[in-house]
């Protein structure tokens, strides 16, 4: 979202998930589609059945691959080295946009003297993708007008993720992929409200509609609509939050979030939660943070609560209460509201159609959108949507760019923070499966996806397997500079030579125990995909069941 919103002017996808199947280049980057959004990857599969050419850049050999015309596997890390070199070869090869960088574009010629030193060549010799495939991707993107960009957590989770953004958006902008139907640069947000609790300002930068805090003229007009003084510093992000517990910040208040499963270093978390003076937490379900808390708020589910909830498209859709709450649980809002009345707040509200009127009344992005027009539709309405009449925005920067002219934002390839060793020669990335999602609070509750994935395991190229003497299924204790998690194997053709690939729903074997909570600059974002470890084996595991894993599995 940061990098975007700097680029574009707006943190979300430019394009629209339906018109994925009528796209003819797809580069599919950082993103497990199939696993992790397999009704986005649906759509994928529909365009190369139709003829699309599909890249995947992924350092693992996952689904998607099995369908793409090329795979650039690439060392983990190593995306701006990559990207940087896809823009080298259109700008020396004259496959840029001149005329659309000319009228929508500002400061190109930072980023031309940036990636001059990016050869295939050179790029080859860092991210591992063959000369001939970078030029090859570089070729077919440029030249294919209908051309669309999808990534996801894989170009985030990086101490320089919002460089990889940024690099994607000089992708797009040199070459003119935006402003029309199937292209511009998407991100597959990872939950059904993600986009929507970023759009209503769950952020320590934005007020709602990304009006920056620090803005005099935004943090006016919220002083005036609030009928109150607000700070104009941004706030701590996520990460910085995780660090300070127990020592700057004394209290937390946890929102659907098991952050003991799901934050990086969890071992130095867990020190910092003992030292906090009292904690809240607002859930649908026990968690492994629930031991941290002093006071729990039982939550209401999607099923039964109503409001809005956003997609990764930008389109709002309705959600209606389908059966009560049970026991005591509450719908969110309404547990917020009484609890800032018992802080001496005066809040009354009647519903959350209330609630969200309130929002857009201030953000100009969503003026024309509310529960009662989205009821009379039968598919939500999506954003910028300025007035009662405005139908919505399939895709976004029609006839020029929101935030007035595309920003390029010159960046230089710099390694990951953690790299390999020989106390730890192999690089750990982690991630989701197709049965569960994040801390598997709901799906691990659920019999049917937890039969089919009952417990974790790590992935493990068969050279290095052989050199540890390790056989599927066999017990292996994985260890980084952080910690150690005690889990099973499966030797995999998907991983390459010098990685592992562990998922991290599993309490039992927190992959979380282990990754580094380094954090991009810009965001804080932590690097959850890279950081050295090694493998030893515990014990043999022969005779015992194991989850295959996916397609490669040996």
């Amino acid at each position: 979202m940061a990098g975007l919103v700097t680029t574009f002017g707006a943190g979300a996808m430019t394009n629209s998930i339906g018109e994925i199947r009528d796209t003819d280049f797809l580069l599919v980057i950082g993103s497990n589609t199939s696993e992790a959004h397999p009704i986005i990857a649906m759509e994928m599969k529909r365009a190369v059945h139709a003829g699309a050419t599909m890249v995947v850049a992924d350092p693992r050999a996952i689904w998607m691959t099995t369908m793409a015309d090329r795979h650039l596997s690439l060392n983990p890390g190593t995306d701006v080295c990559l990207l940087n070199s896809l823009a080298h070869v259109i700008i020396a090869e004259g496959l840029t946009d001149d005329a659309f960088i000319a009228e929508h574009t500002e400061y190109f010629e930072s980023v031309r003297e940036a990636v001059l030193d990016y050869s295939p060549e050179e790029a080859e010799k860092i991210c591992g993708v063959s000369a001939e495939d970078i030029r090859w991707t570089a070729r077919k993107y440029a030249t294919t007008r209908k051309a669309g960009i999808y990534y996801t957590l894989g170009i985030t989770e990086h101490s320089h993720g919002t460089d990889n953004v940024y690099a994607l958006s000089n992708l797009v902008l040199m070459t003119g992929h935006l402003g029309h139907a199937s292209m511009g640069l998407n991100p597959l947000r990872g939950q059904n409200n993600v986009q929507g609790a970023n759009d209503a300002g769950a952020s320590p930068i934005y007020y709602p509609g990304y009006q920056r805090v620090d803005d005099p003229e935004a943090q006016a007009k919220y002083e005036k609509s609030w009928g109150t003084k607000l700070s104009d510093k941004v706030g701590y992000n996520l990460n910085e939050m995780m660090k300070m517990a127990g020592k700057e910040l004394k209290g937390f208040f946890i929102m659907g979030e098991d952050i003991v499963l799901s934050e990086p270093n969890v071992s130095r978390l867990e020190a910092g939660l003992n030292n906090v003076d009292f904690v809240v937490m607002q859930d649908l379900f026990l968690n492994e943070t629930s031991r941290f808390a002093d006071v729990i708020f039982p939550a209401a589910c999607f099923a039964e609560k109503d409001g809005v909830f956003t997609n990764s498209e930008r389109r709002v859709q309705l959600v209606r209460k389908g059966v009560e709450p049970p026991g005591q649980a509450r719908a969110d809002w309404e547990i917020l509201i009484d609890l800032a009345n018992a802080c001496g707040a005066d809040w009354s509200y009647d519903s959350a159609s209330e609630i969200y009127d309130e929002m857009v009344k201030d953000t100009p992005k969503f003026a024309g959108i509310s529960h009662k027009r989205i009821a009379e539709r039968s598919c939500g309405l999506q954003w910028p949507c300025t007035d009662a009449q405005h139908p919505g925005t399939v895709y976004l920067h029609k006839g020029g760019i929101l935030r007035g002219k595309g920003l390029f934002q010159a960046v230089s390839y710099r390694p990951s923070l953690e790299l390999s060793c020989a106390d730890y020669p192999l690089i750990m990335s982690t991630g989701r499966t197709l049965y569960h999602y994040n801390a598997a609070t709901q799906t691990r509750r659920d019999p049917g996806t937890d039969a089919k994935q009952s417990e974790s395991f790590i992935e493990i190229h068969r050279f290095d397997a052989r050199k540890r003497d390790l056989h599927p299924g066999d017990w292996v204790r994985v260890t980084t500079r952080r910690g150690e998690v005690d889990c099973r194997v499966i030797v995999s053709k998907q991983v390459k030579k010098g990685c592992i690939w562990m998922p991290l729903h599993f309490a039992e074997a927190r992959a979380n125990l282990l990754t580094n909570d380094a954090g991009d600059s810009v965001t804080g974002t932590a690097e959850f995909k890279v950081c050295a470890a090694e493998v030893q084996k515990l014990r043999s595991g022969e005779g015992e069941a194991l989850y295959p894993g996916s397609f490669a599995a040996e």
